[in-house]
């Protein structure tokens, strides 16, 4: 540590100085030189500090890059291993389920309907891990296009039909309001919503999904499309709403602990909907149910 430097009053007053004799005169200058060069002394040893701090700085954000670039890579890498083994398993089960080698007895038909639920849960999150790698890596790809919210929210309809299995959960999808064509990208905007309903059936046991699409004037003027899912489901304390977004988050209910997930699935939601200008939010009351909203461009900026 420095030491502290003796303070200086001001510059030399020559009044104050014209009653000293010679000696007085150069002890004072002589005390003056000391005090400018202890302060010279102690500014080269903050300017040498502040130059080392930059390059500590420089050099743990190279480290930092470098780590993040080998975690993208290793995500990257385990993603596509994992991806042929999944795809042969599940292709078994479905080959098995359809009972081409001969029938099934109820116990192996439970059996198998596990496996496969389990190989379907675990190369979603492959999938998930692969897209968060991607997009951390700054290698995703845009694909805009204009296309009909029409058709899009009849691909979601055909895609989550074979999952309602109970009639104790209904999934709507409403007219959009004002929104008939959107520019963007997309299987980016549809990966945001399937992953929106699946949360929504997931944590509803009674009542429905509703889904439903319009449009409004953002903050800068531009016309926006505000998707939402909307839910009849358990609901979300508000001291675990701040967090949904975050990787590898889980909410810890009696039911979250029974449907276990990823707790990827919000955080991607997140990300893509950074890349595609937009923005997430949930608004949520516990027991009441739970409503997601997507709020991106009608129009996705060149």
């Amino acid at each position: 540590m420095s030491k502290p430097v003796p303070a200086v009053s001001g510059p030399l007053d020559p009044r104050a100085l014209a009653g000293q004799s010679e000696d007085a005169l150069r002890a004072t200058i002589a005390e003056r030189d000391k005090v400018i060069a202890a302060l010279n002394a102690e500014l080269a040893a903050t300017n040498q500090g502040v130059v080392a701090l930059y390059a500590e700085l420089d050099d743990r954000a190279e480290q930092l890059g470098q780590a993040t670039e080998l975690k993208s890579k290793f995500l990257s890498y385990m993603s596509h291993e994992f991806r042929l083994p999944l795809s042969s398993i599940i292709s078994i089960t479905r080959l098995l389920l359809q009972r081409l080698d001969g029938p099934l007895t109820p116990e192996q038909e439970r059996q198998v309907a596990f496996i496969r639920g389990s190989a379907n849960e675990l190369s979603t999150m492959v999938n998930d891990l692969l897209d968060l790698a991607k997009i951390e890596a700054g290698r995703i790809t845009i694909s805009p296009a204009w296309f009909e919210m029409v058709d899009l929210f009849s691909a979601l309809r055909g895609i989550f039909k074979p999952i309602l299995v109970s009639d104790k959960v209904s999934l709507i999808f409403e007219e959009p309001e004002g929104l008939s064509r959107i520019y963007t990208d997309h299987s980016k905007l549809a990966q945001i919503l399937r992953n929106f309903i699946s949360n929504a059936l997931k944590f509803t046991t009674q009542g429905e999904v509703r889904v439903s699409a319009r449009q409004a004037d953002g903050n800068d003027g531009r016309a926006v499309a505000i998707f939402a899912v909307k839910d009849t489901g358990i609901g979300i304390a508000a001291e675990h709403q701040h967090a949904l977004f975050h990787d590898f988050v889980q909410i810890d209910t009696p039911i979250q602990k029974r449907l276990r997930g990823t707790g990827l699935g919000l955080s991607l939601s997140k990300r893509l909907a950074e890349v595609l200008h937009g923005s997430v939010d949930v608004q949520s009351d516990l027991g009441a149910g739970s409503t997601f909203f997507l709020t991106i461009p009608v129009q996705l900026p060149e």
